[in-house]
């Protein structure tokens, strides 16, 4: 069976331009694209070369809080391989996140934060 690779997860945030510009600030990302989308809201694709985020914004924004552990079809974290684990986490403390769940187990040294919409993002450094 040939092997699958993710090229991109989409997800809804409250304001694509500051999300956008938050992974850019982090991960030394670029914008691929930008557009308009479904049910007028807007998009903007933010990554490297081989895979992205797109980041939706729907313009009938619904602020529901729900845990996504216990929802069906919840996102309950995207994972980020880096080179360079403690420059990313310095660079998440300078956007006043909070690293949080520090571990070092195979594969890598790691650690979690959360966005300002929520969304857990889990940093991985395999060195």
């Amino acid at each position: 069976m040939p092997e699958a690779i993710l090229e991109h997860a989409n997800i809804t945030v409250h304001s694509v331009q500051q999300s956008a510009a938050l992974f850019c600030r982090l991960f030394d990302w670029k914008v691929r694209w930008q557009g308009d989308s479904i049910h007028g809201g807007r998009t903007i694709h933010v990554g490297g070369k081989g895979s992205y985020l797109a980041l939706y914004e729907n313009p009938k924004k619904s602020n529901a809080i729900t845990d996504t552990y216990y929802q069906i079809n919840g996102l309950n974290h995207i994972c980020l391989i880096v080179s360079d684990l403690d420059d990313v986490e310095r660079r998440v403390q300078d956007e006043g996140l909070s690293p949080i769940n520090h571990a070092n187990y195979e594969p890598g040294r790691r650690f979690y934060f959360k966005t300002n919409d929520n969304i857990e993002v889990e940093v991985v450094d395999y060195k």
